[in-house]
């Protein structure tokens, strides 16, 4: 088999592969979608809707990084024990809100507590995009 038979094939072989795509998208159509903006006013009914929800109670928490060990060794850490992370000395802390990644921040100390300045807000798109 020569190198030319060999470009060949895989240019027919490339060649089906579009055709049976192509076959696939027949038929198919894009969907027209709005585009978000910020500046869109909001309704009196919008409004009232958009408050029932802000009240909502969520579970906020800031993650440091994980560590996967056996039940043995979790059952003998005892006071002083040292657990290592899957992360390096300052590498940012994750800030989940219902378990879902928001954004990622630092440790920071104000009035003597501990608190979290976020670095990098995840985009509202990027958070959609992770729940499905």
């Amino acid at each position: 088999m020569s190198e030319q038979d060999g470009m060949d094939d895989w240019a027919a072989a490339m060649a089906e592969q579009a055709e049976s795509e192509a076959d696939q998208a027949e038929g198919v159509q894009a969907a027209e979608l709005d585009e978000l903006t910020d500046d869109a006013p909001i309704s009196q009914e919008e409004k009232k809707k958009l408050d029932t929800i802000l009240d909502i109670p969520v579970t906020i928490s800031m993650e440091v990084g994980r560590s996967q060990i056996s039940i043995r060794n979790l059952l003998q850490l005892n006071q002083g024990s040292v657990v290592e992370l899957d992360r390096v000395a300052g590498e940012p802390l994750d800030v989940l809100v219902n378990g879902t990644l928001i954004a990622h921040g630092e440790v920071v100390v104000v009035n003597e507590k501990f608190g979290i300045r976020l670095t990098d807000v995840i985009s509202q798109i990027e958070r959609i995009k992770k729940l499905r």
